[in-house]
Order: C-alpha cells, then sequence, then structure tokens
C-alpha cells in the first residue's frame, strides 16, 4: 500500500502463499474452509481482513484511530478510501489461467507481443484443477456445479486465478460484502516477479473484457499498471507443497492452512473463511441498530415518547413476481 509518491514509504499490508484448491470432500456448508488456497487470492482476502478492521477504526470512539483508518465518509452514503491511498499487488509469477498458459517462459524484452492474437483460445475463461496444479478451459455449457454431485466424486472446479484478477478489475477486491460500506476498491499496479509478458498479462487482466456495458454507477473496467521486475527468478522444479500461509499486518503470527482441506492440521477453521469475514461484516453492521437503539432510549429518557413501529409482517416479502 502506498499514501503518496514516495514508494520508500510503502507498506506491506499482508503476504501470502499457496497454489492448491480444497478437494471436493472437504467444502464446508458453514463457510469454514478456504476453497482456494492460491497466493493471489488467499492475499486478496487478507486485504479485506485489513480494510474491515480499517473501517472499524474509522467508526471507534476513539479520535486517534479515526484519524489513522485509511476510510473517509462520502458525501452521500458509505465510505471511500482517502485520495492518496493506493493498492499495489506483487506476484512471484504470472497468475494461472490466461495470463500464463501463453506464456510459460521468460520473454526478453524485444519479445513481450503476442505473435498469435486472434487465435480462439487467447482470452478463454479456465478453471484450477482439484487436487492438482494448472488449469483447463471452462466449457460452453453446463458450468453449474451441485453439493451432491461434487460430494460423490465430481471434480470440483474453481475458476482461475487469472479470471478472479480480471473480475476485482470490474467489481474490486472489496467483495460483495464489503460493497455494502465502501465504495469499489481496485488495485493501482500488478507486478510479477517472473513469466511476465506485456501482451498476454494485459488481455488477461482486463482487455479480453474491454467491450463491457451498462456497469452499475461506481464501477468501471479498471486498467492497473503492470510491471514486471528486471531480475526475474528462475524456475525451481519440484513438487509444490499442500499448504498456504497467510499474515496480515497487525497479525501476531502466520496461519498456515493445509489447502487440501481448507483449514490448519488441527482441524480449525482460517481467519480467513466466509464464516469469520461474515462475522467481521456482521459486526460493523450491528454499530447502525445500536446507533438506532441508542436514539430511540433518547427520546424515551428525555420523556418524548415511545417509537413506534409498524406491523413486522410488512417486512416479510419476497423480490419475486
Amino acid at each position: 500500500m502506498t499514501t503518496g509518491t514516495d514508494v520508500k514509504e510503502a507498506q506491506v499490508i499482508c503476504v501470502s502463499t499457496g497454489t492448491k484448491c480444497i478437494n471436493g470432500e472437504y467444502m464446508s456448508d458453514r463457510g469454514l474452509a478456504l476453497n482456494d488456497c492460491h497466493a493471489e487470492i488467499i492475499a486478496r482476502r487478507s486485504l479485506i481482513r485489513y480494510l474491515y478492521t480499517q473501517l472499524e477504526h474509522f467508526l471507534g470512539n476513539s479520535r486517534e484511530e479515526h484519524q489513522k483508518s485509511i476510510f473517509l465518509r462520502c458525501d452521500k452514503r458509505g465510505y471511500r478510501l482517502k485520495d492518496n491511498v493506493q493498492f499495489h499487488l506483487y506476484i512471484s509469477t504470472s497468475p494461472c489461467g490466461d495470463a500464463r498458459i501463453f506464456s510459460p517462459h521468460e520473454a526478453a524484452v524485444e519479445d513481450q507481443g503476442d505473435r498469435h492474437p486472434n487465435r480462439k483460445a487467447r482470452g478463454q475463461l479456465r478453471t484450477k484443477i482439484e487436487s492438482g496444479e494448472g488449469t483447463i478451459p471452462v466449457r460452453s455449457s453446463n458450468t453449474i456445479q451441485t453439493w451432491d454431485g461434487v460430494l460423490q466424486g465430481e471434480r470440483l472446479l474453481t475458476m482461475s486465478c487469472s479470471d478472479k484478477i480480471a473480475r476485482w478489475n470490474v467489481v474490486g477486491v472489496q467483495g460483495s460484502l464489503m460493497s455494502y460500506f465502501s465504495e469499489p476498491i481496485y488495485f493501482s499496479s500488478i507486478i510479477l516477479g517472473s513469466l511476465y509478458h506485456a501482451d498476454h498479462l494485459s488481455r488477461a487482466m482486463y482487455q479480453r473484457i474491454s467491450e463491457i456495458e451498462e456497469l452499475p454507477a461506481q464501477f468501471s473496467l479498471n486498467r492497473p499498471l503492470l510491471s514486471g521486475i528486471s531480475n526475474a527468478e528462475a524456475r525451481q522444479p519440484g513438487k509444490a507443497p499442500n499448504f498456504s500461509v497467510n499474515w496480515a499486518v497487525g497479525d501476531q503470527a502466520l496461519e498456515v492452512i493445509n489447502a487440501t482441506t481448507g483449514k490448519d492440521d488441527m482441524g480449525r477453521a482460517s481467519r480467513l473463511c466466509k464464516h469469520a469475514l461474515y462475522s467481521r461484516w456482521v459486526r460493523l453492521h450491528t454499530k447502525y441498530h445500536e446507533a438506532k437503539q441508542s436514539l430511540i432510549r433518547a427520546f424515551h429518557k428525555a420523556g418524548l415518547g415511545a417509537w413506534v413501529k409498524k406491523p413486522i409482517e410488512q417486512d416479510q416479502f419476497a423480490l419475486g413476481p
């Protein structure tokens, strides 16, 4: 994260590792297991945790906490990042899927162009392979997975990191729940440590969806700065580990997760699982209702009467036709 033009003052917000996804039999219907332990995905979930913490600072009673938060209140509703706050994603190698599949080797400076840009395979959505590595193209039909089908042995499919980052470049990294409070938050830059190929990476990140239309207000197609470092790391052959590690600023220790089960080796849920992040959202949402109850008590204490509520049946409706 940077808060100005001096990159020497940049702050590391989170660090993660991982290259595997959950085995289908370990999926949790209570949101207690991490489905995707690829490093990019874990880093983004860690960032969401950080955003919740920062919003809690802003809404806290301490003036000091309020001032150190990266959030500001919007003029209309909700919150947004301070003007000088930017987030940057560093990945040690190109994200799996469309960004990597056509650039398996380092490209020289003069070889950053795509010699076959119109081939049908370019830009296709791809899925990760359960209990393995690599990606495969999605089928044009039958993309709905069922819970019982996966539990009975059907291979669990997870969208590639290239595709997920492309999605973040439209809907933001904050996620659906955080959107209740915050404007969309986008990465300002994506830097690769190896296998950087300008044409393939830009296509995978945003170019293949450049014709996107009818986005709601506040949302846009984000085009982050893309770059690769000059001293790319040499490839290290060998079997990738089955664990994933995560840490975010403020954490006292690393968390190590078994990527196959989506939990730690003691069977405990991760601090990044859906259940944990939803709990953070509920905690923030509860503050609104606490403020509402304080208002009602204030009217009552001042002898000004009791707040009258409509019949509860009025709110028990469905959105369907």
